[in-house]
């Protein structure tokens, strides 16, 4: 097995990580293993996932005839905004 070494891990995150391996009854090594492994379970990116469906939509938009450039898109995030 391949070892790893985190630096610089903040102390406010070191805490926390122990804590969650106190309450999971597992040591700090097994916690972090543990959660990274949970990080890459699902290899897919979500913001692929978003692109994906962002693409979809403007495909569904067009086909009905809408189109969205981007000053529009502008003008509808800042719609209301002081």
């Amino acid at each position: 097995m391949a070892t790893l070494t985190l630096k610089n891990v903040p102390d406010d995150l070191h805490q926390r990580l122990k804590d969650r391996a106190r309450r999971h009854h597992r040591s700090l090594n097994r916690e972090a293993i543990r959660l990274l492994q949970q990080a890459v379970a699902d290899d897919a990116d979500p913001d692929d996932d978003a692109w994906t469906r962002a693409a979809a939509l403007r495909d569904r938009l067009a086909a009905t005839g809408v189109h969205l450039a981007p000053d529009d898109l502008a003008d509808a995030i800042d719609h209301g905004r002081p």
